[in-house]
């Protein structure tokens, strides 16, 4: 697999607070049904538009993946602070700024895939019932989508583990569709 071209946006990605990124492929993402119980069960399971069940389940996730040959894994270390959340809100407004300069540059079918759930608003319209405020900059999170973070990691040479408390530094992973 040729990853050169792709290069420079994972630089680009770790300029901007990436600690890793790396090109991989499609069989290294797992996906499954189990997943998005995580999301049913212990998150506001329907209370933002890219939770479940308003996201592509796994399957739909499985046939998208498969339709590209190439993807750009992102990892991200959060070590804890008053300003971790504000951090990485900044952080995944870049990978969206990243999809944006992908698709600019050719690569048309550059999607990116976040990680946990959307705060780019301090409420979601979805609890209002209006329509999403944000749709150019609102993604899915990988979780949402029936991603296999964790395996999906361990795919691509990570070390990832729960955490035993929220002052761990957390490991994050975000995926760009590109192709």
């Amino acid at each position: 697999m040729n990853t050169s071209d792709l290069e420079r946006y994972c630089e680009k990605a770790i300029q901007a607070g990436a600690t890793h990124a790396v090109v991989t492929t499609p069989q290294t993402v797992v996906t499954a049904p189990w997943v998005r119980f995580k999301c049913l069960y212990g998150c506001p399971y329907k209370e933002r538009y890219s939770c479940p069940p308003h996201t592509p389940t796994p399957e739909e996730t499985r046939a998208t993946l498969d339709s590209y040959s190439r993807l750009i894994l992102f990892h991200v270390e959060a070590p804890y602070s008053k300003e971790r959340g504000r951090n990485m809100m900044a952080y995944l407004d870049v990978l969206v700024k990243l999809e944006g300069e992908l698709f600019k540059d050719g690569y048309y079918k550059a999607f990116v895939m976040l990680a946990g759930p959307c705060v780019l608003c301090k409420e979601c319209g979805k609890v209002e019932g209006i329509p999403c405020r944000l749709p150019a900059k609102t993604r899915p999170s990988m979780e949402s989508c029936g991603i296999d973070v964790f395996q999906t990691a361990r795919n691509n040479g990570f070390s990832i583990s729960t955490l035993k408390e929220k002052s761990e530094t957390q490991n994050l992973y975000c995926l760009m569709l590109v192709d």
